[in-house]
């Protein structure tokens, strides 16, 4: 990902991380936790609640928090991951002759790790499934972990074969959070919530053969975590994310529902209604680009406020102001670097 192109751009909700965060409270001190947030230049106290997270901001807590917490899973899971063991996962990995070998080596590896899941893979009739099957009822599922366990393997087998592995489906097996659309982020398909089961669905048919990776090529990838395995680089898997390409190459005058049917090749209900699919809106992909394109624009400390309101298509400095601390619930100099 380039920092010139919408996807680099995105930020997700501090809601999309909160159950990373509370697993990281049961495993620091509140001040350690506060150090933490501060070095990866995320806000803490009440005020963490309510603020977007960049890519950058994300990939920094955790690669502060795995070595500083001893689990490369951060407190996410009842048995502590120990350092080194993503290591020795791509070690295990880089050695499968397919794509679905690896995909098998993931789940046993996870098997011998994990007490909270057993990682379940099958052959069904559309794909192959790999599916997390909870040893004993949770009434409480961890989200942000069950979403981390299912993008690893999907980012594994996409550093393993060179390029995006496609993906049929993602459930999860808790409800709908008001975070939905972080999803469209992180995953090449259109989520379901509320299902039986945690699971992602590949279609064996479209795997490639695994590149040989060598062992430079797989500790940059390691040093990077979780940059390359957690965020997308592909620029068009949902309506959502095409919308918001669509948006970028656009001036804010022109950028209209109609205008980005058209460059869709639908009609503009048509495409309302998978947005709403999707757990967005036209209106909504809009807002969110113009946030993260002033947020991007603040943390570089290059152009005035004024300049960044009116690059992101604002008449005057003063509704700018009023539109990001409703975006963002902070000031836009709060993110001054």
């Amino acid at each position: 990902m380039t920092s010139n192109d919408p996807i680099s751009l995105t930020t997700v909700s501090a809601g999309f991380i909160q159950d990373w965060l509370k697993a990281l409270e049961q495993h620091c001190s509140a001040q350690d936790l506060a150090s933490l947030l501060e070095r990866a230049g995320l806000q803490s106290g009440p005020r963490v609640a309510a603020q977007r997270v960049t890519l950058n901001e994300f990939a920094k807590l955790y690669q502060l928090a795995a070595p500083e917490t001893q689990d490369e899973m951060m407190g996410l899971w009842s048995r502590p991951i120990r350092p080194r063991a993503l290591q020795h996962l791509v070690t295990v990995l880089q050695e499968a002759g397919s794509l679905t070998s690896a995909l098998y080596r993931f789940s046993t590896f996870w098997n011998l790790l994990l007490d909270d899941f057993l990682l379940e893979l099958r052959d069904t009739s559309t794909g192959i499934e790999l599916a997390l099957i909870p040893y004993s009822d949770l009434n409480h599922p961890q989200r942000f972990g069950h979403m981390l366990i299912l993008k690893l393997a999907h980012g594994l087998l996409s550093w393993l074969s060179g390029s995006e592995t496609p993906v049929m489906a993602v459930h999860f097996a808790f409800a709908q959070p008001n975070f939905a659309a972080d999803y469209a982020v992180v995953f090449p398909c259109t989520v379901k919530f509320g299902a039986q089961q945690t699971s992602i669905l590949f279609d064996p048919n479209l795997f490639p053969r695994p590149i040989r990776r060598s062992a430079a090529e797989a500790s940059v990838f390691l040093d990077r975590a979780p940059i390359d395995w957690i965020f997308t680089g592909s620029r068009a898997h949902t309506n959502s994310l095409q919308v918001r390409a669509f948006l970028y190459g656009a001036t804010w005058q022109i950028g209209k529902l109609s205008d980005a049917a058209h460059a869709l090749g639908m009609t503009p209900r048509t495409l309302n209604r998978r947005l709403k699919e999707e757990g967005t809106s036209f209106q909504n992909i809009k807002d969110a680009l113009r946030r993260d394109i002033a947020i991007r624009a603040l943390q570089q400390g290059i152009d005035s406020i004024e300049q960044i309101a009116f690059e992101t298509g604002f008449s005057a400095p003063a509704n700018f102001h009023r539109a990001f601390r409703k975006w963002t619930n902070r000031t836009p100099g709060s993110y001054r670097m």
